[in-house]
């Protein structure tokens, strides 16, 4: 009888079994080669997981492996060949992309939580429901496999590991697995005693350093941003205080290895205090009935050489006593250092939180300070801005003043051009009616000289040119006091 089919699950055995369904025609599975990350030009591309259904960021496993693959061989097969080109490596859009759902999903504080309620009825098909059955023969084929297990349900997900001699399957409610395998362990299949155990969760992560205000609400929450969620716990002493750390199981693998790979790159915190969260894969195996008889392997001489002698109590100053008493000591000594450890540890954490709270504040008062220069520069920026408009409304006023100026001067230089324009034309006319009246006035002097020389003989010609001379030149007295002198002659 095989002592590799007696042994638990390893890890590499322990592998999700939603990454591969199930397989009836293949014997042999070389898994799924080329998970890595995307190809570089020209090469083919892998197989990419459906990260939709995960909620995690799309291609994010693409993104972080970058194309690092090594073909291994058997249940999980290759990750993925070719060399992740220059889109290998996207940590930083990863990143940004958890932290937008972060924001779409929470936003803000986190102190109304509602409490978690128990959902109607059990989830169909949940991880818990999945068992490892050992020690297989060769030649079980996966309908013989599966026909075993159907008497106590409903069946999904049946693998078989041909080399290892191993396989999973997947019921629908947890009642019906614990029936089968209460049922099934140790029952004789083609000449072998098969095995049967509850799989390893192995997406399962165990989340430490927690605050002491960190709830199985909260929790679940934070985490959500991964995939989807069938438990957040975190554990309580007999108390009911919290002991800081706590399991998160999710519906798939590939959450709770994008959950590690991210709190393990970046720091993640969940409330105020500056104490990012420790995540590991934890593979939780549930062990109610723990090591019987059944499943332990008689037919050796060290298990023979070792029942030979029964229980007792070694004789004091005996051989027995005194080798017993240094085991003791041995695990004395580890409590001991395991204390002092805890204590040492202790200290660490209360000086890196006095380090934390002083860091903080002068962070705070730097920030402050920045923001009292800031408003400084603001303010000396607006009192130079309004010293500019002033300075600006000033020589705006001086300069409508002065255009002011200039319109009324031209306004007045126009009305007194408009007055001289006025009085010469009066004056003109002025003239012109007295040239009038001089020539009416010659004319009948001129009409009289020639009666009175036609009375008493004297030459007309004498007495116009008499005349003449002394009404030659006429004197016209401007309102100001000046006098023009006017030929008579141009009227």
């Amino acid at each position: 009888m095989s002592t590799d089919a007696e042994k638990p699950v390893k890890t590499e055995e322990n592998g999700d079994k939603d990454d591969h369904s199930a397989n009836k025609g293949n014997n042999r599975r070389g898994g799924f080669g080329g998970r890595g990350g995307r190809m570089s030009m020209g090469g083919p591309p892998g197989r990419r997981p459906e990260m939709k259904k995960e909620g995690g960021p799309p291609n994010q496993m693409n993104q972080m492996q970058g194309g690092r693959g090594r073909g291994r061989g058997g249940f999980r097969g290759g990750r993925g060949g070719g060399t992740g080109g220059p889109q290998g490596d996207r940590s930083n859009e990863g990143g940004s992309f958890i932290n937008e759902r972060l924001l779409m999903t929470m936003g803000g504080s986190t102190a109304d939580l509602p409490p978690q309620t128990e959902e109607d009825g059990e989830k169909k098909f949940n991880n818990k429901t999945r068992l490892y059955v050992g020690n297989l023969h060769p030649e079980t084929t996966i309908d013989e496999f599966a026909g075993l297990f159907t008497k106590y349900g409903e069946t999904s997900e049946a693998y078989i590991n041909k080399e290892k001699n191993f396989g999973f399957i997947r019921l629908d409610y947890r009642s019906s697995a614990e029936k089968a395998k209460r049922e099934l362990d140790g029952l004789a299949l083609k000449q072998r005693n098969i095995r049967v155990r509850f799989a390893p969760l192995g997406s399962t992560i165990k989340v430490k350093n927690l605050t002491p205000f960190v709830t199985n609400e909260l929790l679940a929450m934070a985490f959500s941003i991964f995939g989807e969620i069938e438990r957040a716990h975190v554990s309580i002493d007999e108390r009911g205080n919290s002991l800081k750390e706590g399991v998160v199981e999710f519906a798939r693998k590939t959450s709770a290895v994008n959950a590690v790979r991210h709190c393990t790159e970046g720091c993640y915190f969940l409330t105020n205090a500056l104490r990012p969260v420790i995540v590991e894969l934890f593979n939780e195996v549930e062990d109610t009935e723990g090591f019987g008889e059944k499943s332990i392997v008689k037919k050796t001489q060290d298990f023979y050489e070792s029942r030979s002698v029964g229980p007792r109590f070694a004789a004091k100053g005996s051989f027995e006593f005194e080798f017993g008493s240094r085991w003791k000591q041995i695990h004395e000594l580890a409590k001991q250092k395991e204390e002092a450890l805890k204590r040492e540890l202790r200290l660490e954490e209360e000086k890196l939180e006095a380090q934390m709270q002083f860091a903080k504040y002068e962070h705070e008062t730097e920030m402050l300070r920045e923001e009292l220069r800031k408003r400084e520069m603001d303010r000396e920026r607006q009192k130079r801005e309004w010293e500019i408009k002033e300075r600006q409304a000033e020589e705006q006023k001086i300069a409508e003043e002065e255009s002011l100026r200039r319109h009324q001067e031209e306004l007045a230089r126009r009305m007194v051009n408009s007055d001289d324009e006025l009085r010469r034309r009066q004056q003109e006319n002025n003239l012109f009616v007295q040239a009038q009246q001089l020539s009416n006035l010659l004319d009948k002097q001129e009409d009289n000289r020639s009666v009175f020389k036609s009375e008493d003989g004297s030459n007309p010609e004498m007495l116009r040119h008499h005349y003449e001379e002394n009404f030659q030149r006429v004197q016209v007295t401007k309102p100001g006091g000046g006098a023009t002198v006017i030929s008579a002659h141009n009227y």
